[in-house]
């Protein structure tokens, strides 16, 4: 399955980010692929909105790699592009993230691939001018 969405302004970004995170539920885990300066931090903020987390607090985790956000629903943030291979993932727990009671949302899931769950949904965002955004969705081997 897939579908395409595309947004005009990170205003659009991130009321997308706020739809597709009031269908998901605890233990799906959502992969952001897109080049720096994508969208992926916005669209976050529009799933911590779908959970009453202040969109406000939500910053990519570059340099902590991962951000934990309480709201109606736990959302993990996840940042791996400082990650040099999916043995880093593993020893910051992620497994446990990823298999928890919450939402796990991971930029840069390419560099941890082999841990991520085979149900995983993934994102892909290309950004062709400074206000568009193409969002493809689609789980793996679907």
């Amino acid at each position: 399955m897939e579908k395409e969405f595309t947004t005009n302004s990170p205003e659009q970004t991130i009321a997308l980010g706020e739809k597709i995170g009031n269908g998901l539920t605890a233990g799906d885990v959502v992969c952001l692929q897109g080049e720096l300066g994508a969208g992926k931090t916005h669209f976050v903020k529009g799933m911590a909105k779908a959970y009453e987390i202040d969109s406000a607090d939500v910053h990519s985790p570059t340099f902590t790699l991962i951000n934990e956000y309480s709201g109606t629903k736990m959302l993990y943030h996840f940042d791996c592009y400082r990650m040099e291979s999916p043995r880093e993932a593993l020893e910051i727990g992620a497994e446990e993230y990823f298999y928890g009671d919450g939402i796990s949302v991971i930029e840069w899931p390419e560099r941890i691939e082999p841990l991520l769950p085979p149900e995983a949904i993934w994102i892909s965002i290309e950004a062709p001018d400074r206000e568009n955004r193409k969002f493809v969705i689609r789980k793996r081997g679907s």
